[in-house]
């Protein structure tokens, strides 16, 4: 079933499209400006998709384009629901505190927190300028690789805030430690992320299923050989921090003390009874089939080398699936915060 993916990966070479600004400017600075906002633009096409370029080490598995924007803010209305319409669990303080958002996609968290905290200074980063134009003034977006040395001064901010990096970095405990240096003494850093695997309490999610392959595919696939290929540890990014119970060990290797880890379960698709839940599985089934080809389709061509059919027939299973009531699917996801200690003695 593998076997052909690698003639199909090279038969879709990838494309460098951008664009390169206004050609009117003349002097050397505008030159050099122009010539850096191209490079960020310079995105891949792959399969018809746009991703980030290559910058740096800078490497991201899904999409930077309008389909998968979408995608995002529902999925930020889904963890918002989850959260009884918390935007974050950890006791931070208010008034005038400085707020980081690493890796904000879309910017809709952090434009959500600068909306409700109007005292507190927010900047939200990406590799990709995703974000809109129009925010409130006590926001702003900046172009971060978050895998590099992070560029902010030592005990900046009094709140991090981390969601979603699942398959996008290469060292988890570099990242929190780059976090804890980045945060205040007293101040807090949060993390939120999935796991990819889809669960049931009733074992309608069984093996053979769509559903059930889903997050094993990117995590614990065998090939014909007998050999474990896991699709995003092959790329270099692990999704499995979550079922692994890594991201409490980081903080505290880190660092951080006081650190909390709670985990809720998210419905995939509308099948509870109960109200709230059945809203967040209908908004949940919403966020993947707004974009199911663009969590795969990168990953499963070109880690584990299937062919671009191979993959739309794969996504046209699950689709099937997540409309039968009969499955109750959910995942997993966890939230961990710790506070970075006032002084040695607090640690």
């Amino acid at each position: 079933m593998h076997g052909q993916g690698q003639q199909d990966n090279e038969e879709d070479e990838e494309e460098y499209v951008y664009d390169d600004g206004d050609s009117a400017l003349g002097d050397d600075a505008a030159s050099t400006t122009a010539s850096l906002s191209a490079s960020i633009l310079e995105y891949r096409t792959i399969h018809g998709r746009t991703y980030h370029s290559l910058q740096g080490t800078a490497d991201h598995w899904a999409p930077n384009d309008e389909a998968h924007l979408e995608s995002m803010d529902c999925v930020h209305h889904c963890l918002t629901l989850l959260l009884d319409n918390k935007l974050y669990l950890a006791p931070i303080a208010e008034g005038s505190i400085k707020v980081l958002d690493v890796g904000c996609g879309t910017g809709i968290w952090a434009i959500d927190f600068a909306d409700a905290h109007p005292e507190a200074e927010v900047i939200g980063t990406d590799i990709s300028p995703s974000q809109p134009e129009w925010v409130p003034p006590n926001l702003k977006f900046e172009i971060e690789d978050c895998t590099q040395p992070w560029t902010y001064a030592r005990n900046a901010f009094d709140f991090v805030h981390l969601r979603y990096l699942f398959g996008s970095i290469s060292d988890w405990d570099a990242l929190y430690a780059e976090a804890f240096r980045a945060c205040k003494p007293g101040g807090w850093v949060e993390a939120v992320d999935p796991s990819v695997n889809l669960r049931s309490d009733d074992g309608s999610v069984r093996e053979g299923a769509a559903l059930y392959d889903w997050g094993r595919l990117f995590n614990e696939v065998t090939d014909d050989g007998g050999t474990v290929v896991q699709a995003s540890n092959k790329y270099g990014r692990s999704m499995s921090m979550v079922d692994d119970g890594t991201i409490s060990v980081s903080f505290k290797k880190a660092g951080f003390v006081d650190v909390h880890s709670r985990t809720f379960k998210l419905p995939a698709t509308p099948w509870p009874k109960e109200q709230k839940l059945q809203q967040l599985g209908a908004f949940c089934r919403l966020a993947m089939e707004q974009d199911l080809d663009g969590y795969a389709m990168y990953l499963f061509t070109n880690a584990l080398g299937w062919s671009e059919q191979q993959v739309t027939v794969f996504l046209a299973r699950v689709r099937r699936e997540m409309r039968d009531m009969r499955v109750q699917p959910y995942f997993i996801v966890e939230v961990v915060y710790g506070r970075k200690p006032e002084s040695p003695s607090d640690a």
